[in-house]
C-alpha cells in the first residue's frame, strides 16, 4: 500500500494491538527526531508534503527511521515539528501502530537542529539520541548509543565518510603563479556528520536556551570551548540524506534494491 493510501486509512484501520510490548528489550533509550524544516531543496514536492513524509518505496522515510529506532530499543520518540505539523499527527498519531510511543513538540518558528532540544530536554533520558528525520541509513543506533554512554562524553557525533569527485583537473600553483601540482578529476574524502547525535542531558542543558535558534555544530563547539569531550562514532553502514533531489531519487532506487536492510518488520508483518 502506498504512503498516501496508508495516510488515509491509518485512523480507520487501527490494529487494536499494543505493539509497544512485543519483542522489546529495555535500554532506556529516548530520541528527539527533527522534522520541522521546510525542505526547500526538494521543492516543488515539499510544497505539499514535508520532507520526512516523502515516500521512499511504499513508506515515508520517517516511518523507516522510526521502525529502526524501535528495533534498536528506543521506547519513546519526540517529533519536533513545525511545517505542516498536522500531517505528522495524522499519520503517526501516538505511535501505537509502530509499537513506539510518539509525542510532539511544536515549533512556532525554526529553532535550528540544536535549538529544538531546549524545549524538551527535561523529557528525555540522561543520555538521548537526536536525529534528523530525513535519513536513509543502516546505522546501528543501539551500538552508537551504548558507545556514547561508555565514553562518558558530553556528546557523540555520528560520522560518515563521503567521497566527492571533482569532474575537472585541479591545478595548484605557487605564489609566483608556477605549477606546483596538477590532479585530473581527483576524489576527496571527508568525514561528514550523519545528522545523528547522542547528548548527555546534565551537560547540554547548560548550553541551550529555550526559544533560542541554535544549530548542532554551534552547540558542539560550545561544549568543546568549555572543555567537554565531544566523541565520534563510526560505523560500516549505509547513509544518505535525502535533502537534494538527486539524493532522494538515489535513496528510492537503493531502498527498492535493498529493502530488507532498511525496513524492520513489525509483529504480524511478513
Amino acid at each position: 500500500m502506498t504512503a498516501a493510501r496508508r495516510l488515509g486509512r491509518i485512523a480507520a484501520n487501527g490494529t487494536g494491538e499494543n505493539l509497544r510490548t512485543l519483542g522489546r528489550t529495555s535500554i532506556d533509550m529516548k530520541a528527539l527526531v527533527l522534522c520541522g524544516g521546510r525542505g526547500t531543496r526538494l521543492q516543488p514536492y515539499t510544497t505539499v508534503i514535508p520532507k520526512p513524509l516523502m515516500p521512499v518505496g511504499d513508506y515515508p522515510i520517517l516511518e523507516i527511521l522510526l521502525r529502526q529506532l524501535r528495533k534498536a530499543g528506543v521506547d519513546e520518540v519526540i517529533l519536533a515539528v513545525g511545517y505542516m505539523s498536522h500531517l505528522f499527527r495524522a499519520f503517526f498519531e501516538d505511535g501505537n501502530r509502530l509499537g513506539i510511543r510518539i509525542r510532539y513538540s511544536f515549533e512556532e518558528r525554526p529553532l535550528g537542529t540544536a535549538g529544538a532540544v531546549a524545549s524538551v530536554v527535561d523529557d528525555l533520558g540522561e543520555s538521548f539520541l537526536v536525529t534528523n528525520g530525513d535519513l536513509l541509513t543502516t546505522l546501528d543506533f543501539r551500538a552508537m548509543f551504548q558507545s556514547h554512554r561508555a565514553s562518558g562524553a558530553a556528546a557523540t557525533i555520528g560520522l560518515y565518510t563521503r567521497e566527492v569527485k571533482i569532474d575537472f583537473g585541479v591545478v595548484e600553483m605557487n605564489d609566483r603563479g608556477e605549477l606546483r601540482e596538477y590532479r585530473e578529476k581527483p576524489v576527496y574524502k571527508f568525514d561528514v556528520s550523519m545528522g545523528v547525535n547522542c547528548l548527555r542531558k546534565d551537560v547540554v542543558k547548560n548550553y541551550i536556551v529555550k526559544n533560542e535558534y541554535l544549530d548542532m555544530p554551534d552547540l558542539m563547539m560550545r561544549l568543546v570551548k568549555h572543555g567537554y569531550k565531544v566523541d565520534s562514532f563510526r560505523s560500516d553502514c549505509f547513509w544518505l540524506d535525502i535533502g537534494r533531489l538527486d539524493d532522494y531519487q538515489r535513496a528510492s532506487e537503493i531502498f527498492d534494491d535493498r529493502r530488507n536492510e532498511f525496513l524492520p518488520l513489525l509483529p504480524g508483518e511478513g
